[in-house]
């Protein structure tokens, strides 16, 4: 069996579930071996990759709103599964994978995958350095391994492939928003980070934006769309980049004050 793990990963708290359940299961299915494809740059997101019925496929991608990324909805449909399995991981930052799993799964059916396991795991929060602070843990890790393991052992036992049923809600619930003091919903999706003086245009952000926003030569310029996915903050070795648009930083102090509590990984075999 050819294993391989997909992942949206813009600052790898996806990557490392994906690539700890991919490598589990090549151990005990293909000698160790596995592809990883890393579809975070926007420059690789440009066509689809082509599977077969004898490959396994662990696909991942972060919980935006509650939901998978719009802007890998194109990329993800350009993806021809033929028959081969898969295995879906969305990663959230403790406060609801809302739809984002059965949304993953019913795009992974709609490109031809056989979806015989799916799962939702936790990471550092995008708008956080509190929020799950260090997660994926050692204890996460552990899951994962122990979720590899029980789909190595769905793949011995070669029964009739069953529709795979996970949480969600279908339709789709719409975009998770954020509210200001008197309950009315605020629209933050063209708040965009702010540059400080500290910023030695290193060029690490730009690297890491995952849309190519950020301009090569003055990094306080954005040049495209903002995704939020924190990327930027948590890479700086400066602390320069930062947000200050007040609706952003309330919806940021409550996620913090709100969602305190542990959330566990929930999986689906």
């Amino acid at each position: 069996m050819n294993i391989s793990g997909m992942y949206f990963s813009p600052t790898g708290t996806t990557k490392t579930i994906v690539e700890t359940i991919s490598a589990t299961i090549a151990n005990e299915k293909s000698g160790g071996a596995y592809v990883s494809f890393d579809f975070t740059p926007k420059e690789v997101r440009n066509g689809g990759r082509v599977f077969r019925k004898d490959d396994l496929v662990v696909i991942g991608t972060p919980v935006i709103a509650g939901r998978v990324p719009n802007v890998l909805l194109k990329y993800l449909q350009t993806i021809e599964g033929n028959g081969a399995k898969a295995v879906c991981i969305v990663l959230y930052g403790n406060r609801n994978y809302d739809d984002a799993l059965i949304e993953l799964r019913n795009i992974a059916k709609e490109q031809g995958f056989s979806v015989i396991a799916a799962g939702a795991f936790i990471g550092e929060h995008s708008f956080s350095k509190i929020l799950a602070k260090g997660r994926p843990d050692a204890d996460d890790l552990k899951t994962a391994v122990r979720f590899a393991d029980q789909i190595c052992d769905k793949l011995d036992q070669n029964g009739e492939e069953e529709q795979l049923m996970v949480k969600g809600y279908e339709p789709y619930r719409p975009y998770y928003m954020p509210k200001d003091r008197e309950g009315n919903p605020v629209d933050i999706r063209k708040v965009t980070p702010k540059t400080n003086e500290s910023c030695n245009q290193c060029g690490i952000c730009v690297a890491a934006c995952p849309m190519g926003s950020i301009d090569a030569e003055n990094p306080a310029v954005l040049n495209g769309i903002c995704i939020k996915c924190g990327a930027c903050i948590k890479k700086c070795p400066q602390n320069a980049k930062y947000y200050d648009d007040g609706n952003y930083l309330r919806h940021q102090y409550e996620l913090e004050e709100q969602f305190q509590m542990r959330n566990e990984p929930e999986l689906f075999v």
